[in-house]
């Protein structure tokens, strides 16, 4: 026993340096003005919803169940009525992560590990470059279901119903497209696991609210055009629309196949599995079936945002590379078996592929102005509307209108105008910014009320 609880305070502390390694991360990014649009999404929608009012984010233009149809973004909102902070969403975003340690712990052990391998295998989630990369990604409902889908799975081979299914509920709470990962991992645990009724619940479940959130929640809140307009551009080549699509996969297939054999691809395949290569055999892989729909999404779109280990795309596919891990080195078939040198070659896979090199040069762009962006920021005193730069958005998205986005002759909408002509981030250029400071100038609406270091606060006196 008193082994027993020696090894789960190693599991608490692990779990507890991870999340704040990740948090800092994430706040020192957010602080040096490098978050964007979904994090103002996001923060703006929570806000909303915890205000009890109506969350259509003025950033994107629609309401937070039209994105996804992510559920979750209520309950995370009861964090926002403790204190409304952006600063949550991080909390809730490491620690999600970090806690995907958990089941990967007792999965390891589960398969006949020893603790020094489950240890191992910890640092093989944790040095996955797409968990790191994920972190900074701004802030996705999607870092919340990995440890879910891990949960899940450990739930199954337990036959502990309750925790399966209340792990399932999460992980299509997070995202509408996630049902296909859980449709996916029920086939798995239905034909290769021998866990038929749980892979049964899956399925049923994962093909029903794919169809709910699809053509119930998503068009009553927004519309398809917003759909196509958000996520379908990635797969342009496919046509405008789902019809346009439809017939292209029918009758003209050598356009997809030439998207999918691609360098483009090839690249992307070999980052993705560089980490773990070392412990795939065809044999223990059947647990890769979970990682079908994420991969099929990102290797048909065309567009390279979905293919790069640096946004949070292929998230979903951690949690089945860990079980075929697992699964390899528990029947000694692994290529690399001792916990250091497992831990070696991860930890070289994170220093090639992950984001970390930001914090010493992208991550800095904004620096030289940075304490006059600061020092405008808090001269915002009221909630009233505000028209901004995309990465100063972020910032100041706890009121009804925030925008990145202006026509000149809508500039008298907003009460506050903040711009940094010198980082003008990449919703707009320098030029832009410079111009629309010389047009507010000489608008008889405005009064510049701070100018320093080409950051420019504009109040609308009216």
């Amino acid at each position: 026993m008193k082994n027993y609880h020696y090894k789960n305070h190693h599991l608490v502390v692990i779990v507890g340096i991870s999340s704040l390694i990740l948090l800092t991360s994430s706040i020192i990014r957010h602080e040096l003005f490098n978050s964007s649009g979904d994090l103002a999404f996001f923060d703006q929608c929570v806000y909303l919803i915890s205000q009890g009012k109506n969350p259509v984010s003025s950033v994107l233009g629609f309401h937070a169940l039209a994105d996804h149809a992510a559920w979750i973004l209520y309950f995370i909102a009861l964090l926002y009525k403790i204190y409304p902070t952006v600063y949550w969403l991080f909390v809730v975003q490491s620690l999600a992560l970090a806690s995907g340690t958990i089941p990967t712990y007792f999965l390891a052990l589960q398969a006949g590990l020893k603790q020094s391998q489950a240890i191992a295998i910890i640092a093989v989630y944790l040095l996955y470059p797409v968990l790191y990369n994920s972190n900074l990604c701004d802030f996705h409902p999607d870092t919340i279901a990995v440890p879910a889908i891990l949960t899940a799975i450990l739930a199954a081979r337990n036959k502990n119903i309750v925790w399966f299914c209340v792990s399932v509920l999460v992980i299509l709470g997070c995202k509408a497209v996630l049902s296909l990962t859980v449709v996916a991992m029920g086939v798995w645990l239905l034909l290769f696991e021998k866990r038929r009724f749980y892979g049964l619940i899956a399925i049923i479940s994962g093909i029903a609210w794919f169809l709910i959130a699809n053509k119930i929640i998503i068009p009553f809140f927004g519309s398809e055009a917003t759909l196509l307009n958000r996520h379908l551009y990635r797969y342009s080549y496919l046509g405008k629309s789902f019809s346009q699509m439809l017939k292209i996969l029918i009758f003209n297939p050598e356009m997809i196949l030439k998207n999918i054999f691609s360098l483009m691809n090839l690249e992307y395949i070999f980052c993705l599995l560089l980490p773990i290569i070392w412990g795939l055999r065809p044999q223990y892989i059947t647990s890769l079936i979970g990682i079908i729909p994420c991969l099929a999404l990102n290797i048909l779109a065309d567009h390279p945002s979905q293919k790069n280990l640096v946004l949070h795309y292929s998230l979903p596919a951690i949690p089945f590379f860990i079980v075929a891990l697992i699964a390899s080195l528990a029947a000694g078939k692994s290529l690399l078996k001792q916990q250091k040198l497992i831990i070696l070659w991860s930890l070289v896979c994170f220093l090639a592929l992950g984001k970390w090199g930001f914090f010493m040069s992208k991550y800095l762009n904004f620096v030289d102005n940075w304490q006059a962006t600061r020092q405008a920021i808090s001269l915002i005193k009221t909630q009233d509307s505000v028209l901004t730069t995309d990465v100063i958005t972020p910032h100041l998205t706890h009121r009804n209108l925030i925008s990145f986005k202006y026509k000149i002759n809508e500039i008298n909408n907003f009460h506050y105008i903040l711009l940094n002509v010198r980082n003008p981030g990449w919703a707009a250029s320098s030029q832009d910014y410079d111009n629309l400071v010389k047009e507010l100038k000489t608008n008889s609406n405005y009064q510049l009320q701070f100018s320093q270091d080409d950051v420019f606060l504009f109040v609308n006196k009216n």
